[in-house]
């Protein structure tokens, strides 16, 4: 700070200068008006100098008297004024002389001079000299590590905020709900920091880090601000895009100062939040643009971890949704020792979270107590994230808030959920009575498929209501907490998916088909791939896997007659599960004309209405929501359930959470 006072100092003394020189040692400035008649009309002018083509210099009789600027006290020795041209200046000055009837002989000499003043030239470069010099200087400073200053402007300073007794985050673990085993694996490291004397004494060293890891809206830094306000420890929390400046050497300096600051309050916690910003795997972008100073951040980050004189009880913490971007040399043990995955909850996590966010809500005295309208909500939203579920309670609450309820209502959260998830009700968008036909027997399908299929995801509701961009209608579904995924399951999906494309052919003809089943078509076909090319689901291909669909990857992991048989294959598996679809349909053909003119009756139906118009599933297998029915029509409060739709189109290999119909 002292040398930037100074630079600003020498700025002005600069500047001073420059007007100084200008204003009281230099020789005045005069008009051509002035010129002629105080010093030519008067015989006073000696001698007149063009210098560089645009000033003239009046040179006086040495005999003059200075009258022209009495009150100045003194009288400049030399006088100038401006011109445009030296063409005009001439002539002008010869036609002033002919008024004046001076003779040929007589007149006033001009001579031109060509000057160049140092020090008017570098007064003139000044201000872009001080810029340049000013970068250089901050470019310096930024690169020699900060030292204790951390550079100019503390550059190379950390960023992370200290959390410590006076500054306890609130969030504590009974504010966390759905993750059990992440939050003991958590503890872990704040008991080790908390009694190191109690590891070390049988041998034990105290864990590096750990990195958590899950998709976005799970809770990753909940839980980190969790045990911050959990440990008794201090807690340094710093964001992985933080190291990242346009200046080079201050990624890695700020990381030796957080790794300093942190040793200073050992037993200390430090969470890097998003560490895929600087912990990507090197050497993939050739060491061009800012990957250079990304690598070094990594590098200093890697010495900081495990490196020499790395003894002090400093845990490092870390989130990421994209763990397999990390570099190898960061997830090794002695570094991050604990992987911590934080995946969607299941149904008894989802309605731990339930009832966190609905407790600040004021309920309606007409909904169930907290606990069983929690159970009914989890239940109904497979897939959902803790970031989903406080969206939909915080959206009940406005909805609530804009229809002037008094209190939040079941309504409410049915709307809430719908919008979170499937969009607004397009009011605007009036379908002709030919579509909304097409649209009831094509979701019809679909839900009869769904009934009707042993390993179908069972039908939860059913609407022919355009929403969001691009819904014309959807069909929801509650799949079952799987993990693994089987053949009959698989083709049942793709069944059920084509369920829609395949009533449209049945009743309209194939000459009418619509657009509605594009989205269906593009699911089914990334399933039969998935199936074919990676999880060795097919005879003919064989049990091999050629990875998953990188993007980045500019040759395909195959051959040519490999690719042709693997077309070959999935479009095999989807015209066999196209025929076996028009077979159930054609012979469920009255119960498809069922659903679709209830669906034009009334728009929405439930799973309720699917049990009064076909009865209950032909299969012995009592899920969440039929559990949750039979329980409900117990208690005598039976109520319809609100029409929730998880976000993501069920995976191949994945726990299924949904079906959507994005276009019908």
């Amino acid at each position: 700070m002292e040398d930037l006072i100074s630079f600003t100092i020498l700025t002005a003394v600069a500047y001073g200068l420059y007007q100084a020189y200008h204003s009281v040692s230099g020789p005045r400035e005069i008009t051509w008006q002035e010129f002629r008649t105080a010093f030519l009309d008067k015989g006073l002018v000696d001698k007149l100098v063009v210098v560089n083509r645009n000033t003239v210099r009046v040179k006086l009789h040495s005999n003059a008297t200075g009258t022209m600027y009495p009150q100045s006290g003194t009288t400049p020795t030399e006088y100038y004024f401006s011109i445009g041209s030296v063409e005009a200046f001439e002539r002008k000055l010869d036609e002033a002389q002919r008024e004046l009837d001076i003779p040929s002989h007589e007149r006033i000499p001009v001579a031109y001079r060509e000057e160049v003043s140092a020090f008017s030239t570098f007064l003139h470069f000044a201000p872009t000299l001080l810029l340049v010099g000013m970068f250089v200087w901050l470019s310096r400073r930024a690169s020699s590590g900060g030292g204790s200053s951390g550079g100019i402007f503390g550059m190379g300073r950390s960023r992370a905020k200290l959390f410590n007794k006076e500054t306890a985050v609130k969030v504590k673990f009974s504010d966390v709900a759905g993750m059990d085993e992440a939050k003991e694996e958590i503890m872990e490291f704040v008991h080790f920091l908390k009694e190191p004397a109690r590891y070390e004494k049988l041998g034990a060293k105290i864990p590096r880090g750990a990195i958590l890891s899950g998709p976005p809206g799970t809770g990753k830094t909940l839980i980190a601000k969790a045990t911050a306000g959990e440990a008794s420890v201090p807690f340094l929390s710093v964001s992985g895009s933080e190291f990242l400046e346009m200046f080079v050497g201050v990624g890695p300096s700020r990381v030796r100062d957080l790794f300093a600051s942190a040793k200073k309050h050992a037993p200390c916690i430090i969470f890097i939040d998003e560490i895929d910003a600087i912990g990507k795997k090197r050497g993939k972008s050739g060491g061009f643009g800012g990957n250079d100073e990304r690598e070094s951040t990594l590098n200093q980050l890697l010495v900081e971890m495990d490196g020499f004189g790395t003894q002090t009880h400093v845990v490092v913490l870390a989130g990421t949704n994209r763990p397999d971007v990390l570099d190898p040399a960061l997830m090794r043990p002695g570094r991050f020792d604990r992987h911590i995955a934080i995946d969607r909850p299941d149904v008894s996590g989802r309605k731990g979270i339930f009832q966190v966010h609905l407790g600040p809500l004021r309920l309606s005295s007409h909904l169930p107590e907290l606990s069983q309208l929690a159970q009914k909500l989890a239940v109904l939203t497979p897939g959902f994230s803790g970031a989903d579920i406080a969206n939909v309670c915080n959206e009940a609450a406005l909805h609530a808030a804009r229809k002037l309820h008094e209190y939040v209502e079941e309504t409410d959260f049915e709307t809430a959920i719908e919008r979170v998830i499937v969009g607004l009700e397009r009011k605007s968008r009036v379908l002709s009575k030919e579509e909304k036909k097409t649209v009831a027997y094509h979701e019809a399908g679909h839900a009869v498929c769904g009934w009707f299929l042993e390993h179908a995801d069972p039908l939860v509701k059913v609407s022919i209501i355009p929403r969001g961009v691009g819904a014309l209608g959807y069909a929801q579904y509650l799949p079952a907490e799987r993990y693994l995924l089987s053949t009959p399951q698989m083709l049942d999906r793709i069944c059920m998916t084509l369920g829609g494309r395949v009533s449209e052919e049945i009743f309209f003809g194939i000459e009418n088909i619509t657009s509605g089943a594009k989205d269906d078509l593009q699911k089914i076909t990334r399933m039969a791939f998935e199936a074919c090319a990676n999880l060795g689901m097919n005879s003919v291909i064989g049990p091999v896997s050629y990875g998953n669909d990188d993007r980045e990857q500019f040759q395909k992991p195959f051959s040519e007659k490999t690719g042709q048989m693997l077309d070959e294959e999935v479009r095999k598996m989807i015209t066999n599960a196209y025929n076996r679809t028009r077979d159930l349909l054609t012979r469920h053909k009255p119960d498809v004309e069922k659903i679709a003119q209830l669906l034009l009756d009334k728009e929405v139906i439930t799973r309720e209405d699917m049990i009064k118009l076909l009865g209950k599933r032909p299969f012995d297998r009592a899920d969440d929501m039929d559990k949750w029915l039979a329980e409900n029509q117990k208690l005598g409060t039976r109520s319809a359930p609100p029409p929730l739709e998880p976000a993501e189109v069920p995976l191949p290999v994945a726990t299924s959470k949904t079906e959507t119909d994005t276009q019908l």
